[in-house]
């Protein structure tokens, strides 16, 4: 119940990989470690970067106009995660001691 279908990613290939839900519920005041443990109580994961941008083309009105972590470590930057903000669709990085917003996803791979 409250889960919500958020679209098809694709693949590298551009073959389709995997359906995205957004599964309910919405926390506050995470730092990323904190966040990736709640999206797993929560039965899932953080979204990747990607998908957050799925997220804010299908399902912008599930988010408040915040900054939401993604499951993604910077590549280079040790220390920093990737986030999405959900009032403009913009992705930056923060370090992970910040507290951000935090949504979980689950994946169901074809």
């Amino acid at each position: 119940p409250g889960e919500q279908y958020a679209g098809l990613i694709l693949g590298k290939d551009g073959e389709p990989d995997h359906h995205l839900i957004l599964l309910p519920g919405d926390e506050a005041e995470l730092n990323w470690d904190d966040a990736k443990k709640w999206a797993k109580e929560q039965g899932g994961e953080l979204p990747t970067r990607r998908e957050q941008s799925l997220l804010y083309a299908n399902l912008k009105d599930e988010f408040q106009g915040a900054w939401y972590w993604s499951g993604e470590a910077h590549e280079r930057e040790s220390g920093w995660a990737w986030y999405q903000t959900f009032y403009d669709g913009y992705q930056g990085c923060h370090q992970q001691d910040d507290e951000l917003r935090a949504r979980a996803v689950r994946r169901l791979t074809i």
